[in-house]
């Protein structure tokens, strides 16, 4: 079934589960220091979910299969190179010039609330700080796109169009997903495609979108963890995502950030 916000009860669900996954990022950010390691964020976060916002973090022993052992952390940190789905360690600290994705998943009354942001630690290179300022751009002209009668297509034209242009390469292999009481469900929101295919879009359909671009090549390879994704080439990756909710007119950012602003 495809995700969908079918009352005004899971309206409000969504936008409190929303509103907590991006208390998360706003709490985190002075944290993102020189020196500290992803554990350490890791278990900040933790405590701020469940002690602070009395939400459940959804990664915590998570399975994407029988194969795959289930994640062993509360939020993912994905360093540099890292595409998606890092774990946090304590082996060694976030150095100046790195950069470093946060993905962070709430389960709130039932409801999942999934974001990720960015950060730049210390004085990051200019490579690194366009390629992150260019995915974020990305995530927001995909957005851009979602309205009533839309198409699924449309969102990854935006995103692909975009990202070439700044000749950076698109992941295939991971995409943005539907998201509501279920914390990955249809439909699948692929970051690349043709304008006019796909899905059409309706009132109410809640998901994710969640650009992954490459500095290099768009290829990659999992870690023997399971879930570790690095591109291939170990040149630099980044992500941003948002939980939408489409809308009678457009688009609600249901995991909006103060610092941010749509419309």
């Amino acid at each position: 079934m495809v995700a969908k916000a079918k009352t005004e009860l899971d309206i409000s669900g969504m936008r409190a589960a929303g509103n907590a996954a991006a208390s998360v990022l706003d709490m985190i950010g002075p944290h993102v220091q020189p020196g500290v390691t992803t554990e350490r964020l890791n278990q900040i976060c933790h405590e701020f979910i469940v002690d602070t916002l009395g939400c459940i973090p959804a990664p915590l022993g998570y399975t994407k299969s029988p194969h795959t052992p289930p994640f062993p952390k509360s939020i993912c940190t994905s360093v540099n190179h890292v595409i998606c789905h890092g774990i946090p360690t304590d082996r060694k600290g976030l150095k100046s010039g790195d950069i470093v994705n946060i993905d962070v998943t709430v389960i709130k009354d039932g409801y999942h609330g999934d974001t990720s942001k960015m950060f730049l630690v210390g004085e990051p290179a200019i490579l690194a700080s366009r390629l992150v300022k260019v995915t974020q751009e990305c995530l927001y002209k995909g957005i851009e796109t979602v309205r009533p009668g839309a198409f699924l297509g449309d969102i990854g034209n935006a995103i692909e169009t975009h990202a070439t242009r700044n000749r950076f390469s698109v992941v295939h292999e991971f995409c943005g997903h539907g998201i509501g009481r279920v914390f990955h469900d249809a439909p699948q929101v692929l970051h690349y495609g043709r304008a006019g295919t796909g899905s059409v879009l309706e009132e109410g359909m809640t998901f994710t979108i969640e650009p992954m671009i490459n500095a290099g090549s768009r290829h990659l390879k999992v870690l023997p963890d399971g879930w570790t994704v690095v591109t291939k080439d170990h040149k630099l990756s980044a992500q941003w995502e948002h939980t939408i909710l489409v809308t009678g007119r457009g688009y609600e950012v249901l995991t909006l950030r103060a610092e941010e602003s749509f419309g």
